[in-house]
C-alpha cells in the first residue's frame, strides 16, 4: 500500500508537502500541486481516516443511540439524521437498546471506544443517570426522549401541546365520550400526551371518566391490545386518540377484526404523522412530529457544541402540527 513517503520521493518534494496537498492545509502552488496529484492517481493512494483521525484528534463520526429501528418514527428519524451528517461530511454509527439496559450501556461503551466525534442519545428505556453511570467525555445531544435530567443540549417536541391539539380535534368533529391509549406512564413523553388529553378534556368542560385512559406501550402490539380494552368500555367512546401512529396501526387491526369500521363505527387520531399513516384505509390523522427537522437541529446543535465546547447548553422546542385526515368522523 502506497504511503506519502512513496509519492514524496516519486514527486521530489518533501513529505509535509505531500500533506498539504492531501489535506489542502496549506497552500501549495499549481505546479507543485498538479505534480502531488499525479502521482497521487499513479499509484492509486487512498488517505488513511484512520492516521489523520489520530493526528487532529477527530473521526468525522457520530454516534446515534436510539431505542429500536423496527419502530417507524425513529426509523424517519434515523434517516434524517443520517441525511444532515452526510450534507457535513460526517459517517454515522447506530446502536439500539431494545429496551436493555445492559446493551445500552455496552453500545454507549462501544462508541465512545471507537472515538466518535459526538453522541446523539434518543432512548426512554433505560433508568439510569448516564453522565454519572459512564462519565462521559464528550459532547451529546438529547433528542425528544431521554429518562433523565443531562447537562446536555436538548431538543424536545412539544408533546403536551400535541396531546391537547389531538383531543381538541376530536372535540371539535362532535366527540364527548374520547378514550386514550397511552404508552408506558413512567415515560414523561405518555405522561405529557396524556396532560393535553386532559387539559382539551377540562376546557371542553367534559367530565374525564378515568376508564377512558388506557396504559400501554408504544408499538402495534400495544395498539393492539389497547383497543381491545377500549372495546369493552360501556359507553363504547365513540374516538380514540392513539398516543403514536404505531400505536393506532395496532388499534386498526383490532377495530377490522372485530368486523367494525373507521370512522363510520369509532374514529381515531394517532401521533407522529409517519409516512405510512397516509396510506392506511382511512388515512390517519394524527399529529405531526417534524422529524426532519429533528434530525437538522440535531446534527446542527452536536456540530457547534462539538467546536464551542464551553458554550451554554441550550433547551430547543419543537412545535408539532394537527393533520386532518379520514379516520375522524363528525357526530
Amino acid at each position: 500500500m502506497p504511503t506519502m513517503k512513496d509519492i514524496a520521493r516519486i514527486a521530489q518534494v518533501s513529505t509535509s508537502t505531500v500533506s498539504h496537498v492531501i489535506n489542502n492545509s496549506r497552500f501549495v502552488s499549481d505546479e507543485i500541486r498538479e505534480k502531488v496529484m499525479a502521482v497521487v492517481k499513479e499509484l492509486n493512494y487512498t488517505p488513511s481516516a484512520l492516521a489523520r483521525s489520530l493526528k487532529v484528534k477527530e473521526t468525522k463520526t457520530i454516534g446515534l443511540l436510539v431505542t429500536a429501528t423496527d419502530n417507524p418514527f425513529f426509523a424517519e428519524v434515523v434517516s434524517g439524521v443520517e441525511r444532515y451528517c452526510h450534507q457535513h461530511h460526517y459517517n454515522l454509527i447506530l446502536s439500539t437498546t431494545e429496551g436493555s439496559k445492559d446493551r445500552l450501556l455496552n453500545n454507549l461503551n462501544t462508541l465512545v471506544q471507537k472515538q466518535v466525534d459526538g453522541l446523539l442519545l434518543m432512548c426512554a428505556d433505560a433508568r439510569f443517570h448516564i453522565g454519572k453511570d459512564l462519565n462521559l467525555n464528550l459532547p451529546f445531544v438529547i433528542m425528544d426522549w431521554w429518562p433523565t435530567e443531562e447537562s446536555a443540549d436538548k431538543i424536545y417536541e412539544n408533546s403536551e401541546y400535541g396531546g391537547y391539539l389531538a383531543t381538541k380535534a376530536l372535540i371539535d368533529k362532535g366527540h364527548r365520550v374520547i378514550a386514550i391509549i397511552t404508552g408506558n406512564l413512567k415515560k414523561s413523553l405518555a405522561q405529557n400526551r396524556l396532560k393535553g388529553y386532559q387539559k382539551a378534556l377540562k376546557e371542553a368542560q367534559i367530565k374525564p371518566n378515568p376508564n377512558w385512559v388506557i396504559e400501554s406501550h408504544f408499538d402495534f402490539e400495544g395498539g393492539m391490545r389497547g383497543m381491545e380494552k377500549v372495546l369493552e368500555l360501556n359507553p363504547r367512546p365513540t374516538a380514540v386518540f392513539a398516543c403514536s401512529d404505531s400505536i393506532a396501526f395496532g388499534a386498526y387491526q383490532t377495530i377490522w377484526r372485530q368486523g367494525l369500521a373507521i370512522p363510520q363505527d369509532i374514529s381515531i387520531i394517532g401521533y407522529d404523522n409517519i409516512q405510512l399513516a397516509q396510506y392506511m384505509s382511512p388515512p390517519l390523522s394524527t399529529i405531526s412530529q417534524p422529524t426532519a427537522e429533528l434530525g437538522k437541529l440535531a446534527v446542527e446543535t452536536l456540530l457547534q457544541r462539538i467546536k464551542n465546547p464551553k458554550e451554554n447548553y441550550r433547551t430547543l422546542l419543537l412545535k408539532p402540527e394537527l393533520i386532518l385526515r379520514e379516520s375522524i368522523q363528525s357526530r
